[in-house]
């Protein structure tokens, strides 16, 4: 696939600002049309998928990278939030985050997360992970339109 096609809407859900610095960066690199919207909080991204506030006019992502260590709603919280809802739970949810605790794990797939991805602390294994994460999910599968 190339750039030339309609945008792929990711919503990266995500408080540290130099990893969302590097998913940014690696998506510019990346051979898809990519749509980056970030919020930096659970509380931030619950109102952007549900359009409220000053999210009233946020696109429905095709795709959500969610951290799960997150001020204010906790990313646990969140994804359980968005599987349990009719018009978000279709969306795949990639859990991106520093923990690589068993516990984090297994309750990120009970609560029906898509993908669970440790972030390296390395700059190039980093950016390489973002870019294996484009090329799975942009290019090998099928995603489902969403409806705005």
């Amino acid at each position: 696939m190339s750039k030339n096609r309609r945008p792929v809407n990711i919503l990266l859900i995500e408080d540290n600002p130099g990893d969302v610095r590097l998913t940014q960066e690696a998506f510019k690199e990346g051979d898809m049309n990519v749509n980056l919207s970030v919020v930096m909080d659970g509380v931030e991204a619950l109102e952007y998928l549900n359009k409220e506030g000053r999210f009233v006019d946020s696109i429905t992502p095709d795709l959500i990278l969610l951290d799960l260590n997150l001020p204010k709603k906790d990313g646990r919280e969140v994804l359980e939030v968005i599987k349990k809802d009719e018009r978000l739970m279709c969306i795949p949810v990639v859990v991106l985050t520093t923990s690589g605790a068993e516990q984090d794990i297994s309750n990120s797939y009970r609560l029906h997360a898509n993908c669970y991805l440790n972030k390296p602390i390395e700059f190039d294994k980093f950016f390489d992970l973002i870019q294996k994460v484009e090329e799975f999910w942009l290019s090998t599968t099928v995603l489902p339109t969403m409806i705005n």
